[in-house]
């Protein structure tokens, strides 16, 4: 199964892995940054999340060639803290999240892709109850416009939402293609082939599908009370909301609360929580950009427990 891992060479090394450290990969997809942390902890501990059942599988074969000193979990990254509590773990020495689609989940016929016709699903975890299709569908006018403008970022958001309404009112939107046709038929034939609005447009759709903003949030946070001292968050984002977020969340807990600056003495809850470790975000070489043009937004953000 052929998945190219993006930023995989600086993520390890940010880590600063230990050989008896304990691990966390909250984004296992198909193993490709999971694979590296295993091969360097002969004594220590991995724990992988992933919300797609299919990922899981794969990766255990993948992992169990390597060791068996790991343990994954069917659950998204936004359980992590209770699932690690439950198995006993309350701190741990590195907390990896890489944020992108695996193109092998591009390939499973869930919808995720505009260049192939398939049921418009878009859910990493099929137990979800809320699809792609749901969302076109259902939503108003104001919250496709708002999910589109937000989480895409799409200048024709207004347009593309009022055409998916007429559209639906006369038949359902069931696949992608049906979709693109939409959104071409939306923004006309020059925008459409210049600007490309299905990329932001499925792209948004996903994001709301499966919360992905707001999941983000609270395991960062949960993940800062994870970390040992020392302990290391290693980032990559692909979405200038999500490294907004990462970016943000990451320069509060590195400053001294405002509340008490300028105290003589301040107390040691309102003192930073967090080192920035690489002060300028790390983006992906020029050959890495040659061989996978999907890495052409990543960013990488790398932070460190006091």
């Amino acid at each position: 199964m052929k998945h190219y891992t993006v930023l995989k060479h600086e993520s390890i090394l940010g880590l600063a892995i230990k050989d008896d450290g304990v691990y966390v990969d909250a984004t296992l997809g198909y193993a490709g940054d999971s694979k590296e942390i295993l091969k360097r902890i002969k004594r220590g501990m991995l724990f992988a999340f992933d919300k797609d059942l299919s990922a899981i599988n794969y990766s255990n074969e993948v992992l169990k060639k390597i060791g068996s000193n790991f343990q994954l979990i069917h659950s998204d990254y936004v359980n992590m803290k209770e699932k690690l509590n439950e198995l006993n773990v309350t701190k741990v020495d590195g907390i990896l999240f890489d944020l992108g689609v695996s193109s092998p989940q591009l390939d499973e016929n869930r919808g995720f892709s505009f260049m192939k016709d398939e049921i418009l699903d878009m859910r990493m975890d099929l137990r979800d109850k809320i699809t792609a299709k749901d969302i076109v569908n259902s939503y108003s006018y104001e919250e496709l416009k708002n999910i589109f403008y937000d989480y895409g970022e799409e200048d024709k958001s207004p347009l593309i939402a009022k055409k998916i309404i007429e559209e639906r009112n006369l038949k359902k939107i069931n696949t992608t293609f049906e979709l693109v046709e939409v959104i071409k038929q939306a923004v006309g034939a020059k925008y459409f082939y210049d600007k490309h609005p299905e990329r932001k447009i499925f792209q948004a759709i996903r994001i709301e599908v499966n919360d992905e903003l707001n999941h983000l949030q609270q395991a960062l946070l949960d993940s800062i009370d994870l970390l040992k001292p020392n302990g290391r968050i290693v980032v990559v984002t692909f979405h200038s909301k999500e490294d907004r977020i990462v970016k943000n969340i990451f320069k509060k807990y590195s400053e001294v609360d405002p509340l008490v600056k300028g105290l003589p003495q301040i107390p040691k809850e309102y003192l930073p929580k967090l080192k920035i470790i690489n002060k300028k975000v790390i983006l992906p070489s020029d050959k890495e950009l040659e061989e996978n043009s999907r890495s052409k937004s990543a960013k990488l953000r790398i932070v460190e427990r006091i």
